[in-house]
Parts: C-alpha cells; sequence; structure tokens
C-alpha cells in the first residue's frame, strides 16, 4: 500500500507575500497590539482636524466652519501660554535630570551585590510602588504632607518647627512632584537595565580582575559602558516626552494657589476642552504639544547618531 502523499501549502512566489505568508505566526501575535493602536492611537488622529475648526456638537465635524489657524494664534497671545511652557518644560526636565539617572545608578548597584535574599527585596521593595495607581501615589502624598496629621510634620514638630502647608505653597510643588515619579518609577525603571547588564560578557570581568581591578573599576570601567546603547535609547524617549507630563498626579496634587508652577499644558487641556466644551480650542493645545514632542524626539535622535551611532532610526 503506498503512502499518502503530503501536500504542501503553496507560498506565495511574490517576495513581500513569501515574507509575510513566513511571518504569518508571528503577525498573528502581533495583531491584538496592532488592533489596539489601530483604534485607539492613530485613528483618533483624524481628530485633530477639529482644531482647525469652531466646532459645534450639535453641528458636528464636517458642518463646523473651518477657521485655520484662529485657536493657534488664540493660543499663542494668551497671557499663560509662557508660563504654562515654562511649567511643563520645568517638571519634564526636572524629572529627565533628577529622575533618569536614579534608575541607573540603583540597577548599577544591585548588580554588585552577592547576596541574592537581599537583592531580591530590594528589587520587590523597589517595584512595588510603580504597580500603585496615581490616585493611590497622590492620595499619600497628601496624607504624608498633611499639616495636622501628616508624618513629615510631626517630624518636623520633634524640632519645634511650625507645620507647613506644603501642598498649598507653589515653590514646593515641584520638588514634590519630581521626588514621587522617582520614588514611583525608580525600581520599574531599573528593571531594563539590570536585563542589559546580563548581556555584558562575564570574560571581561574576568580580565578586569586579572588585573587587579576593584568593584568600582569595573562598574565604571565595563559595565556603564556596556549599556551605554540602552541608556542612550531610553533618553531619547524621555527627551521626546519631556513635554508629553501626565497630567493625572498634576491634577491630583495641584490647587489654583499653586497653578504660577503646577499648571501646565495637559491640566490646562482638560480644563478648556472637558470642564468649559471648548474644544477646538483645546485640540489646537494638543495638537502644539504633539507637535513639540515630535521635534525634542526627532533633534535628540540626529544628535545621538551622530555623536554616539546609536539612534531609534
Amino acid at each position: 500500500m503506498s503512502s499518502p502523499v503530503k501536500v504542501k501549502a503553496a507560498i506565495p512566489k511574490n517576495e513581500s507575500l513569501s515574507r509575510i505568508y513566513r511571518a504569518r505566526f508571528l503577525i498573528l501575535l502581533l495583531s491584538p497590539a496592532l488592533i489596539y493602536y489601530l483604534l485607539f492611537e492613530y485613528l483618533p488622529m483624524f481628530g485633530l482636524v477639529v482644531a482647525f475648526k469652531d466646532y459645534n456638537v450639535f453641528r458636528g465635524l464636517w458642518e463646523s466652519e473651518w477657521v485655520g489657524l484662529k485657536y493657534f494664534n488664540i493660543f499663542f497671545s494668551n497671557p499663560d501660554f509662557w508660563p504654562l511652557l515654562r511649567n511643563t518644560f520645568l517638571l519634564g526636565f526636572y524629572s529627565l535630570i533628577w529622575g533618569f539617572p536614579a534608575p541607573i545608578v540603583l540597577a548599577l548597584l544591585l548588580n554588585e551585590l552577592r547576596n541574592s535574599v537581599f537583592k531580591r527585596v530590594v528589587q520587590t521593595v523597589s517595584y512595588l510602588p510603580h504597580f500603585l495607581s496615581n490616585v493611590v501615589i497622590a492620595s499619600l502624598i497628601v496624607m504624608m504632607l498633611s499639616p495636622t496629621t501628616g508624618l513629615v510634620n510631626k517630624m518636623l514638630g520633634v524640632f519645634h518647627i511650625e507645620p507647613i502647608y506644603f501642598l498649598s505653597i507653589p515653590e514646593y510643588f515641584r520638588t514634590i512632584y519630581v521626588a514621587s515619579g522617582i520614588w514611583q518609577g525608580l525600581g520599574w525603571g531599573a528593571i531594563i537595565y539590570l536585563a542589559a547588564l546580563t548581556t555584558i560578557d562575564p570574560h571581561l570581568y574576568e580580565s578586569a580582575d586579572l588585573d587587579g581591578a576593584g568593584r568600582w573599576r569595573k562598574m565604571w570601567s565595563i559595565s556603564l559602558p556596556g549599556i551605554v546603547p540602552v541608556i542612550i535609547v531610553l533618553l531619547i524617549l524621555n527627551i521626546g516626552s519631556l513635554f508629553g507630563i501626565g497630567f493625572e498626579k498634576v491634577l491630583l496634587l495641584y490647587t489654583p494657589m499653586t497653578y504660577s508652577t503646577a499648571d501646565i499644558l495637559s491640566t490646562y487641556t482638560y480644563r478648556t476642552g472637558l470642564l468649559k466644551g471648548n474644544f477646538s480650542y483645546a485640540t489646537a493645545i494638543g495638537l502644539f504639544n504633539g507637535i513639540t514632542s515630535f521635534i525634542l524626539i526627532y533633534c535628540s535622535n540626529y544628535l545621538a547618531r551622530k555623536l554616539k551611532e546609536t539612534s531609534l532610526w
């Protein structure tokens, strides 16, 4: 009895189609993410046309009057424009300056730990804040800084210092925001660098031991240079999000008394668009914010490619 003949699936002759066919299972795995970004990131970009129209909910998008750059001109001539730009930039800049190196330092220190139990405990404790929502983080900050029952003011009271209303003083807001952001993202940000450290060739450390190099010298000469490409890529992404500060935590922490240092583009857009119903004006502000972020990430990527030959594209 002859054995059954196995029929192979026909492979498309076109090169592009054949490549897609060979990667069909990978594409299938990737499809949920592709569908998500298509539905919730790219299709909503069609709504940016609202920024160039005098949008009226009852008349609809197509029937609303086209006004061109009217709302951009209104925003640029608004007295709040420069304070909003300054506050957004400074919050992002301080978060970048103080928050970006912190996970790198933590990852390098954890990499040098030899006690595995202590290392896992430190990793677990440092990761936990990342899984708390901004509402919980803001609530903890409010409780800790409360002038009556807060831990910080109770500690100041031991030294006979009068209670300080931290969240009502504009000068304290940026420090509170940046410090809480570092605490919240420190452990989670270190994961990427710890993963990058595992790719470094162990023979480099063995050669350094033979040359008599200590831990600090190996950290500075081997570990840190070994993760520089990852640092550059993440730095580019962080610079690109300099003006893309999420408004959730700012919205939960700021008050009208701290608007001078806390009010940023995203919170102003929220108040203008959702609370006041000025959708065209809010969309124009959001579009300006997005274009600014794109310019920053493009320039930082260009500089990184020229200086270190490492970039996103």
